[in-house]
């Protein structure tokens, strides 16, 4: 048992190491090299940039260790050499941690973009009827067009299963590029958003941009939103993306992927580990998408699929990302 309990608290640190070399941007595993030992029986890499040491070689003839699985040493944890080579050894430690994984909770991210708008009122209906954490990211400027937009957006204030966080207060006029152009006129969006809504998380997306900016992380997917996202994060701002996008039309309630496929492709990122986080995957959709009926049933679908055949938890973005 205290070996189970010690190999569970370096998952998150292995695991990150292991997928620095296919996740851009700046990740800092300086936390995860003092954990992880490295020693002459062992294949020494860098944590820091994924890059190989000067004696990150394989000596076939001569190594008859093989893989094994970690191995706990006077509380230090150890990944013996391969004598097949470093992909395998790769491949096998990947391997033996995503059963580690699978063994613990799954978190699904339910989050609405660009409310509060006509399809707030369906979004916030089947959260209370389905009895699942949603996460809102709102834009300001919709609200204060009517008074029944304001209205939903207080439903959504007022429903404890829902969180409001910040989608900038003008969504950029959809001019991204213009918008990302002035960092500081950008920031200053941001700020007037979380004032007028009356926020309180300090939680954001950026509009247009699948952008990560948190703790350790930082993905950067158009490089002009950069110096916006390192703003806000220097302003105690968490920014967040996504692992997946559904896109339905919003006049024809016609889904660029059916409940079915989705459903897989959140299995298989669930599986595989190839969210962001492993056990952890975030779902990017719009609340006008679910203005028709067609839409709300497509929605209601995909919950039922969750609820009845996973055993995924529904959680919120200030909770992301669950660690064990």
């Amino acid at each position: 048992m205290k070996i189970l309990k010690a190999s569970l608290f370096y998952l998150p640190f292995i695991w990150l190491f292991l997928a620095c070399e296919y996740i851009p941007g700046k990740t800092n595993l300086s936390a995860a090299k003092e954990k992880i030992q490295i020693n002459e029986d062992i294949l020494p890499v860098s944590l820091e940039d994924g890059t190989e040491s000067a004696t990150d070689e394989i000596d076939v003839e001569n190594d008859e260790k093989g893989i094994s699985e970690p191995k706990l040493i006077n509380e230090d944890l150890f990944f013996y050499r391969d004598s097949l080579g470093r992909k395998t050894w790769r491949k096998k430690i990947v391997d033996s941690l995503r059963k580690e994984y699978d063994k613990l909770p799954k978190y699904i991210y339910f989050t609405f973009d660009d409310g509060p708008l006509p399809g707030s009122r369906i979004v916030d209906s089947i959260a209370r009827f389905k009895n699942i954490k949603i996460s809102a990211f709102l834009v300001g400027r919709h609200a204060a067009m009517s008074k029944k937009l304001m209205n939903y957006y207080q439903d959504y204030k007022d429903n404890p299963l829902v969180e409001c966080y910040n989608h900038s207060y003008s969504h950029a006029l959809n001019k991204f590029k213009q918008f990302y152009k002035q960092p500081e006129t950008a920031y200053e969006d941001f700020v007037k958003n979380h004032e007028d809504l009356a926020l309180d998380y300090k939680i954001t997306r950026l509009p247009g941009r699948n952008t990560w900016a948190f703790e350790d992380v930082r993905i950067i997917d158009v490089p002009n939103s950069a110096a916006t996202a390192d703003l806000l994060f220097e302003n105690d701002f968490k920014t967040f993306g996504w692992d997946w996008e559904w896109k339905i039309d919003q006049e024809t309630g016609i889904a660029d992927q059916s409940v079915e496929e989705l459903f897989q492709k959140i299995k298989n990122l669930m599986d595989s580990k190839d969210s962001l986080y492993p056990n952890n995957v975030v779902l990017l959709t719009h609340d006008n998408m679910f203005v028709t009926e067609r839409g709300k049933r497509q929605l209601e679908k995909l919950i039922d699929r969750i609820q009845a055949e996973t055993d995924y938890q529904f959680e919120h973005m200030s909770n992301y990302p669950i660690r064990y």
